[in-house]
């Protein structure tokens, strides 16, 4: 199945239905004017949480600096998630296999560039602000 994700994500699942998500590499939209377009967003966020279950993890990782910034602050800043500990993520198969399992994971291993992740644990109830 082939879908725009920022149009019709609800229309594809349940309340609660996902227990983990993933975002590699998505596109980084360098120009500002273009930042709007960007998979991570506070908007989209309210979105994802929504057909996470709670507890659930999202991952993201990049090889642009900037974008890995913007989508950890967007996750910050959103009162449906919290940062998974490095503790733990050392003890999750999935984070491990995050900077290896992809494609794009693999060119950027092969170029010997550095990648940078981000993975948040979605709330039981927002936090206060």
């Amino acid at each position: 199945m082939r879908s725009n994700a920022m149009k019709y994500l609800p229309n594809h699942f349940r309340k609660g239905q996902l227990e983990k998500l993933f975002f590699l590499f998505p596109d980084p939209h360098f120009k500002v004017a273009n930042h709007r377009r960007r998979i991570i967003q506070p908007c989209l966020l309210t979105e994802y949480a929504h057909i996470m279950a709670p507890a659930g993890w999202l991952y993201t990782i990049t090889d642009v600096p900037e974008l890995g910034d913007w989508m950890r602050s967007k996750l910050e800043a959103h009162p449906m998630f919290d940062p998974v500990p490095e503790a733990e993520l050392e003890a999750d198969p999935a984070a491990g296999l995050l900077a290896q399992a992809s494609e794009e994971a693999q060119k950027v291993a092969r170029n010997e560039g550095k990648t940078f992740r981000a993975v948040f644990r979605r709330r039981e109830t927002p936090r206060d602000l």
